[in-house]
C-alpha cells in the first residue's frame, strides 16, 4: 500500500525518545498515571501518523504529540471537573493524589554516595523537592518550556516547533519562567 512504512522503522525512530516523552506529560499532567495514559494515547496518534513523519526531528516530532496529547486530555479533565463541580461538594486530596508524591517522580533523584555527609544529601533533597514544588507552581506554558529546554536540552528552535509558537515567544516564556522561579525561590528563604 503506498504511503504505508515498516513498524520496525518505527520502533527505531519513535520509541527511543518514550523516556522524554514520559518525562514530558509528568510535567504537564502532574500524576504518573495520567502521563501513561497521554503516552500511551500519543503513541498510538505517533503510529498512526507515522507514514506522514518527514524524518526530521523524531523527537521534537514525538514531543509535540504528547504534548497535543495532553493539552487535550487537559482540557477534558478541566471539562469532567467543571460537571462534577455543579454535582459535588469542596475537592479532598488522598496522600497519594499530591503531586510527585510518588518515589520515581523526584527530580534529579541520584544514586546515593555511600561516602557523602549525611546533611550534605538532605540539603541536595531538599534543594530538589523545593526545585519541583517551584516548577509545578509555574503556568503550564511556562512549565513546559523550561521543562524541554533545561530538563531536556532542546533548542530555542526546536520548543517553537513542539509548541507550535514563534521563537520570540519560546525565548520570552523561558525569561518569565526564570524570573518566576527565582523570584519564587527567595521567597521561601527563611
Amino acid at each position: 500500500m503506498a504511503g504505508e512504512r515498516d513498524p520496525l522503522e518505527f520502533e527505531k525512530t519513535v520509541l527511543p525518545h518514550l523516556d522524554g516523552a514520559y518525562s514530558l506529560a509528568r510535567w504537564l499532567m502532574r500524576g504518573a498515571p495520567e502521563a501513561e495514559d497521554v503516552v500511551q494515547e500519543a503513541m498510538l496518534r505517533a503510529l498512526t501518523y507515522f507514514r506522514t513523519f518527514s524524518g526530521t526531528n523524531a523527537r521534537a516530532w514525538t514531543l509535540q504529540i504528547v504534548r497535543n496529547t495532553a493539552y487535550a486530555a487537559l482540557r477534558k479533565q478541566r471539562d469532567t471537573n467543571l460537571m462534577l463541580r455543579l454535582d459535588a461538594g469542596p475537592p479532598s486530596l488522598d496522600a497519594d493524589d499530591t503531586p510527585g508524591s510518588d518515589e520515581e517522580w523526584n527530580l534529579g533523584a541520584t544514586l546515593a554516595d555511600p561516602y557523602a555527609d549525611p546533611e550534605e544529601l538532605l540539603a541536595q533533597a531538599q534543594e530538589r523537592r523545593q526545585l519541583q514544588t517551584l516548577l509545578e507552581e509555574l503556568p503550564l506554558v511556562l512549565r513546559e518550556c523550561i521543562v524541554l529546554h533545561e530538563l531536556h536540552g532542546f533548542s530555542y528552535k526546536e520548543i517553537a516547533a513542539i509548541t507550535e509558537t514563534p521563537i520570540g515567544t519560546v525565548m520570552s516564556r523561558l525569561w518569565r519562567a526564570r524570573r518566576m522561579l527565582i523570584k519564587r525561590a527567595a521567597e521561601s528563604k527563611p
